[in-house]
Formats: C-alpha cells, sequence, structure tokens
C-alpha cells in the first residue's frame, strides 16, 4: 500500500512539472507576440527561450511529439532553396550570416508556434498579446500625428510632388509604409471578431478598435496598404455581406473628404507619376532581367542590393543602394529563383486557402473568426506585396510565420473535437441499436462524453426520469421498476440477456398497452 501511495506522489509531481514547462513555453510564445511589435530584439531574445524551452521539454517528456502542419514541406523546400542560393551570391559569407539570422528568426518562430499552441484557451491568450500590442501602437501613433514629428526630409517623402506633407507616422516602426502594413494586417484580422461578434457591447469594441486601426493607417499616408485593405473589406462585403461594402465607401469617403492630402495621396496613384511610382517601374524592369538571367537558384539571398547596380539604368548613382524589388514576389523570385518563389506561393496562398476553409467548417466561433482573419490578413498582403516588399522587415515577417503558425495549428484543433463527437455518436448509435439484440446492462458499456444520462440497475437515471412499467422489481415482486427509454426496436436498451416467457396478457397488462403506445410516439431518446 505504502508503494502505490509514493507512487502516486511520484506521478502527480512528475504531471505537475510537465504542465509548468508546457506553461512556461506557451508564455514565451505570448511574449514573444506582444513583444515583436514594440521591440523586435526583446521578442527574438524571448522567441529563443522558447524554443529551448520547448526542446528541453521534448527530451524530458515522453508524452511531447513533434506536430507535422499542413504546409511544412513547401516551406522545407523554400528553407532548402535559400540555403543553395547563398552559393551563387556575389559575397556568400554576407548571404550565409543574413540567411542564418533572418531564416532562424522565422522558422523558429514557426516552430515555437505551431508546437505549443494545442488549446483555444492557448488561442486567446496568444491573441490578447497581440492585440495590447496593437493597442500601443496605434496609441503611440496618435501621439506622434498630434504633437508632430516633421519628416518632409526623410527619404520615404516626396517633396516636390507632395510638399503640404509634413506628418507620416511610423510609430514604434521604421517607417509609415512598414507600418501600414502591419496595422492593415491587424485591421484584417479585428475586422473578422467584429464580424462574428453576437453581442452589442462586443460589437462596439471590435468596432472601435477596427476604427481606431484605419485612422492611425490613415496617418501613415500610405496608399499601397491603404487601397490593399479597403480592396479587402470591399471584398468581403461583395461577397458576403453588402452593408459592409456601403459601410466601407462611406468610410473612405469620410477620410477622404476630413483630409485632403489623404485625398491627394490616393488620387495620384491614377492621376499623377512621382517620384515613387516612376522608380518603382524602373526597378521591376531590371529585377526581371534579373530573374531571366538567374531563373533556377537566384542572385543569392539577401544578395539584390548588390547585384542592383549591374541592371540599374533609372537611379545611375552608386552611392544609392536598393535592399529589394518593392514588390515580394519579384524579389522571392529575384533572390531565390523560380523554384524558391514557387515553393513559397505554395506554402503562402495554401495556408490562405485552409483559414478561409476552417472559417466556413464546424470549428468554435473563436478558432472560426481568427482563421477569417488570418486569411484575410494574407489577402491584404499579397495585395500590398504588389507595391512592395511587405515582407523585407524582420518583425513583419516574424509576424507573417507566426500567424500562418498559428492558423494552421489552430485548424487542428476542429478535426480533434469532430473525432470526439463522432465517438460519443457512435457509442450512443451502439447503445440504441442493443435493444434490438441481447447484451449486457447498461453499467458495462463504456461511457460516453458528456452528461450521463443513463441508469444502473437499482438507480434511476439523471436524464429524464424513467417511466415506470410493469415488470419484476430487484425483490421478484410485481412491484413497477423504472425502465430506459425504449431503443427503435420496441425493446429497453438495458434489458436483461434472459427475457420473459410469453404469457396471455391480463387485464392489467391490456390497460399498459395504450401507455406503451404513448411512450413510442415520443421522440427517441439516446440511452
Amino acid at each position: 500500500m505504502e508503494l502505490e501511495t509514493v507512487r502516486r506522489i511520484k506521478e502527480k509531481k512528475l504531471r505537475s512539472r510537465q504542465r509548468a514547462m508546457e506553461n512556461r513555453c506557451y508564455q514565451a510564445l505570448r511574449g514573444e507576440a506582444f513583444l515583436v511589435a514594440l521591440w523586435p530584439t526583446a521578442a527574438i531574445a524571448v522567441l529563443a527561450v522558447g524554443v529551448v524551452l520547448w526542446l528541453w521539454r521534448w527530451k524530458r517528456d515522453p508524452d511531447v511529439h513533434f506536430r507535422r502542419l499542413p504546409y511544412d514541406m513547401p516551406l522545407f523546400i523554400f528553407i532548402l532553396i535559400g540555403a543553395a542560393s547563398v552559393a551563387v551570391s556575389p559575397d556568400p559569407a554576407f548571404s550565409l550570416y543574413n540567411y542564418c539570422y533572418l531564416i532562424g528568426a522565422y522558422i523558429f518562430t514557426y516552430f515555437l508556434a505551431g508546437q505549443t499552441l494545442r488549446t483555444e484557451e492557448q488561442l486567446g491568450g496568444v491573441l490578447r498579446a497581440m492585440a495590447w500590442s496593437a493597442v500601443l501602437v496605434v496609441l503611440y501613433g496618435f501621439y506622434q500625428f498630434s504633437f508632430g514629428i516633421d519628416v518632409s526630409d526623410m527619404k520615404w517623402v516626396d517633396g516636390e510632388a507632395f510638399p503640404e506633407l509634413k506628418r507620416r507616422v511610423f510609430s514604434t516602426w521604421e517607417n509609415p509604409n512598414i507600418l501600414a502594413g502591419y496595422l492593415g494586417e491587424a485591421a484584417a484580422v479585428v475586422f473578422a471578431f467584429l464580424m462574428g461578434a453576437e453581442r452589442a457591447g462586443e460589437r462596439q469594441k471590435w468596432g472601435v478598435f477596427l476604427a481606431a486601426l484605419l485612422a492611425c493607417l490613415a496617418m501613415t499616408y500610405a496608399r499601397g496598404a491603404f487601397l490593399s485593405i479597403a480592396l479587402v473589406l470591399a471584398g468581403y462585403g461583395a461577397l458576403r455581406d453588402r452593408r459592409v461594402l456601403l459601410g466601407c465607401a462611406a468610410c473612405v469617403a469620410l477620410a477622404l473628404f476630413i483630409d485632403p492630402m489623404l485625398a491627394e495621396r490616393i488620387t495620384s496613384v491614377f492621376t499623377k507619376v512621382d517620384t515613387s511610382s516612376e522608380m518603382r517601374l524602373a526597378i521591376w524592369e531590371s529585377t526581371l532581367a534579373m530573374i531571366f538571367d538567374h531563373p533556377l537558384l537566384g542572385i543569392g539571398w539577401g544578395a539584390y542590393w548588390m547585384v542592383y547596380p549591374e541592371y540599374d539604368f533609372y537611379i545611375n548613382d552608386v552611392s544609392v543602394r536598393i535592399f529589394h524589388a518593392h514588390n515580394m514576389f519579384l524579389n522571392y523570385a529575384a533572390e531565390v529563383g523560380v523554384v524558391g518563389l514557387l515553393a513559397f506561393l505554395w506554402y503562402f496562398f495554401g495556408t490562405m486557402v485552409s483559414a478561409f476553409l476552417t472559417s466556413a467548417s464546424h470549428a468554435s466561433s473563436l478558432v472560426r473568426r481568427f482563421e477569417l482573419g488570418v486569411g484575410l490578413a494574407l489577402v491584404s498582403v499579397a495585395l500590398g506585396g504588389l507595391t512592395d516588399d511587405v515582407v523585407f522587415n524582420i518583425p513583419t515577417s516574424m509576424l507573417l510565420w507566426m500567424g500562418c503558425a498559428l492558423a494552421m495549428a489552430a485548424a487542428e484543433i476542429v478535426p480533434e473535437a469532430a473525432r470526439r463527437d463522432e465517438e460519443t455518436q457512435e457509442e450512443l448509435g451502439a447503445a440504441a441499436q442493443g435493444g434490438t439484440e441481447p447484451q449486457a446492462s447498461k453499467a458495462e458499456a463504456p461511457e460516453a462524453d458528456g452528461p450521463d444520462t443513463r441508469g444502473t440497475e437499482g438507480k434511476e437515471a439523471d436524464g429524464p426520469i424513467a417511466r415506470p412499467t410493469e415488470g419484476k422489481g430487484a425483490d421478484g415482486s410485481d412491484a413497477a421498476c423504472p425502465r430506459s427509454p425504449e431503443a427503435p426496436g420496441g425493446k429497453a436498451a438495458g434489458t436483461s440477456p434472459a427475457a420473459p416467457p410469453q404469457a396471455k396478457k391480463t387485464t392489467e397488462e391490456k390497460s399498459s398497452d395504450g401507455l406503451a403506445k404513448n411512450l413510442q410516439k415520443e421522440p427517441e431518446r439516446s440511452a
């Protein structure tokens, strides 16, 4: 007896340590999610701690296994081709360093999120951390716009085309365009939660949050991001809810009316050609020439700024460095080749489609809203990637890889819940079919998930009160005893294997036939 007690105490302590280690990994994931938009260096440090903790947990806990996510294969191909492209770089040492640092941060973020997230409670905690981080980013953006930072001399402001543009907020990010990309992704997720809100108070909360994100986005005066999120919301409205389409049109009209400079920035996309637009067109032409010359492995990971001067025909100034192609897809094709681009597209759009499919499944409300938000955010990234390399920034890419991993891990919660429901239905069906064949009492049947509504010998069921019918009591008398609801076969699901012999019906038995017929007309209840 003493040995058994000691064994139980040891098992309890072991389970407690395992839960504590799992919680530490989860808290590391939450910490990274909160810090990545505010303090990227601290986020990478927390990420490293989280990965080490998870590997330690995996080594010590036999119940912890690596989880395979649906799009691990294209991601693995992309990583391999990126490593191979280092060999063809003009400066292999620089490309190797850049590759190890960036891919290390991205793949470990993907790993920690995909391996740690297991429950809806954990998903909710990570999303709350991201939401509070976004609130701080927006508040700092409002502060910059209200108290002013003169950015007219910054390189991302065309003073000749827009001489009156003096303020463009960038908050905790490096420049307004990167901040705008982040706000567009956040707005897509918040919009999805707004659409799924059921209570008025919840809708007001998400509506205020979305309005703050869009207002801060307008303060960046980033044309591409503004048009991207407008197209995302308008597309959702056209396909799902026309009220969203009308609301989107009204908000855009109001914003352009309130801020004439924003209106000038947006309409300039269609009415004038500034240096930014001209430069992008010239860079894209040079990038296409790079791709045609290096289609297999590209020019080398991170080597765009080294190779671009060889193809430059527009800037013609060696002191000016162009670090990326201002187009996400062209940049990947140039640096890692066409095959690398195809692997990335497989991973990126595969995750997008999977997120939309899960959002339309029978998952919980939290999972469905989050998956819809990720799908819309990826659409926003794809649209913004047509005019800028939105994943060139490290924190932006870390959030992208984290979001994709969380979406695929959250989708895994759905089949697990469905399997539990299916097993429950199978057990209930087997119990109902037991009425057609003699079987052991229901007390011996395996318990199904959910409330126990089954009766045992000598006890009434916890569910609806069973109607008394004539039969033998426990002492062999003719007293009425509880009987389980009838199964489809007409016999009680919990009857004894030994059926009583048929006999002529007495007057009392005949009078009970009416009650039995009435019982058969009631809706069948699961045993």
